[in-house]
C-alpha cells in the first residue's frame, strides 16, 4: 500500500513497473510499458505515456495550456478515434525543467475522459476534481486533493 500523503513535494519522477493501457471509442488507443509517474503529496500518481504508445488515434494539438510550479509550462491535446473526439484530455511538457527531462513530450491522460485505463490489469479510478489527471488504484491510501474541501490542502 501507499499513502499519497507520504510523496513528496517537490513531487518525484519514476519510472513505472506495470503496463499501461487506455481504452477509448471502445478500442485500445495507447499502450507502454515505457511509462513514468509523477508522485506528489496528497494526489495519485499521475502517469506520462510516451508519445509512441498513441497508436489507435489521433492526437490534435489543442488551444492554450498551464504551468505547472515543479515541471514547467504544458500543452494540451485533444484525442480522436473512430469517430469519437474528447477535447483537452492529454497534456504533455515540450520543455520540462530539468528534473523532469524525462517527461519531454510524454502525454499525462485524464481517465475519466476515457472509456477505461489501466495500470497493469486494474482499471483505475480517475482523481476527483474536474482539474486533476491523477489515477487511483486499489493499492493507494488517501484522501485525494480533489475531493470536496480540499481546495486548500
Amino acid at each position: 500500500m501507499e499513502n499519497v500523503w507520504d510523496y513528496p513535494r517537490p513531487p518525484a519522477l519514476e519510472p513505472v513497473a506495470k503496463p499501461l493501457r487506455i481504452i477509448f471509442a471502445g478500442r485500445l488507443i495507447a499502450a507502454t510499458d515505457a511509462a513514468f509517474r509523477v508522485l506528489e503529496t496528497s494526489h495519485p500518481p499521475v502517469y506520462y505515456l510516451p508519445p509512441a504508445a498513441f497508436t489507435g488515434c489521433r492526437l490534435e494539438r489543442a488551444s492554450g495550456g498551464s504551468v505547472c510550479e515543479w515541471k514547467g509550462a504544458a500543452v494540451y491535446w485533444s484525442i480522436a478515434a473512430d469517430g469519437k473526439r474528447a477535447e483537452r484530455v492529454a497534456w504533455s511538457y515540450p520543455d520540462p525543467a530539468p528534473a523532469y527531462a524525462a517527461l519531454r513530450d510524454h502525454l499525462a491522460v485524464y481517465a475519466g475522459a476515457m472509456d477505461q485505463c489501466f495500470v497493469g490489469d486494474e482499471a483505475v479510478t480517475p482523481q476527483p476534481g474536474g482539474f486533476y489527471g491523477g489515477w487511483i488504484t486499489s493499492d493507494l491510501i488517501g484522501p485525494f486533493k480533489g475531493v470536496p474541501g480540499s481546495m486548500g490542502w
